[in-house]
């Protein structure tokens, strides 16, 4: 059974208290820390990866939050409430640099073996075609359009929780993610145009 220790007590991870998460967080007790790391690293990856094409990248980025959450917790400056939250807007900003970063340097990977398109199946082919039109779709949004697209369908976050992370009113987040659907959709339909 997987536990934390809060205090020299061994608890168990279902009894998991955020506030006395935070209290150990801040006394940098190893175990605490620990526990942060295993309840919260899948959470936060799963983010990244919604938001990043690359595996290893995506495993990088979402260690570097934790990284900075040590870095904030040594100098004072770690969350204070919501731990959850605060992982989530650093990982947020993390990945927005990457992208600005890589939109500054532009690279494009080519497959290790690389396959003559007439052998891929057409279906095969249809769905890789979509996947890059969706992906390039996506690319256009802006960061804040990207990020409540990805806690909601992504993390499969509720409107509340998305407000909450991205400290805005619910619905400023409601009329965000239509704005970012419409212009999503809006955006795949530029795309199929442009590769007909």
């Amino acid at each position: 059974m997987a536990c934390y220790y809060s205090q020299g007590i061994a608890i168990p991870m279902q009894n998991f208290d955020e506030q006395q998460a935070l209290d150990g967080l801040r006394e940098l007790n190893s175990h605490v820390i620990g526990v942060i790391y295993d309840r919260y690293f899948p959470e936060v990856y799963r983010y990244v990866r919604y938001r990043l094409t690359d595996e290893q990248v995506a495993e990088d980025v979402a260690s570097d939050v934790f990284v900075r959450l040590l870095e904030a917790s040594q100098k004072g400056r770690g969350p204070q409430s919501n731990l959850k939250a605060w992982l989530l807007s650093t990982t947020s900003h993390i990945v927005a640099d990457h992208l600005r970063r890589s939109y500054r340097r532009p690279t494009e990977t080519l497959p290790e073996n690389l396959l003559d398109m007439a052998s891929i199946p057409h279906d095969e082919f249809e769905r890789r075609e979509q996947t890059r039109e969706f992906r390039k779709a996506y690319a256009e949004l802006t960061p804040e359009q990207q990020d409540v697209l990805a806690l909601r369908f992504g993390q499969g976050y509720s409107l509340e929780e998305t407000a909450s992370v991205l400290k805005k009113k619910i619905n400023a987040v409601k009329a965000l993610q239509f704005r970012a659907l419409a212009a999503l959709q809006r955006n795949i339909g530029e795309v199929a145009n442009e590769n007909e």
